[in-house]
């Protein structure tokens, strides 16, 4: 979020965050507990977050066919977690996901 809100061209005089944490910015930031449910901007926002990260992982699909990440969007799916384990981790996985980060701990 951070690094969204830094990278702006246009500074808003505030942003809404779904959620209850708001990253430390130079901007007042208002967070709303099931924001999408209740603000139409967060719900947009959703939206397109959605699409483009189905896009992102449909393209990594194709370098890591055995991932399988066009079906499970990031997720830690049984096929995706058993790819894992035969496969090992790529390095656009994060290192913050508990199977990952025990797999290297």
């Amino acid at each position: 979020m951070k690094r969204a809100i830094e990278s702006l061209e246009i500074v808003p005089s505030m942003s809404l965050i779904d959620g209850i944490y708001t990253p430390k910015v130079d901007l007042t930031c208002k967070p709303i507990v099931k924001g999408d449910s209740k603000s139409i901007s967060i719900a947009a926002a959703s939206i397109l977050a959605k699409v483009y990260r189905d896009k992102i992982m449909t393209n990594l699909a194709d370098k890591y066919p055995e991932y399988s990440f066009e079906k499970n969007s990031g997720y830690g799916t049984k096929e995706h977690l058993l790819a894992l384990k035969s496969h090992g981790i790529t390095p656009i996985h994060r290192k913050s996901f508990k199977p990952i980060y025990n797999i290297l701990n």
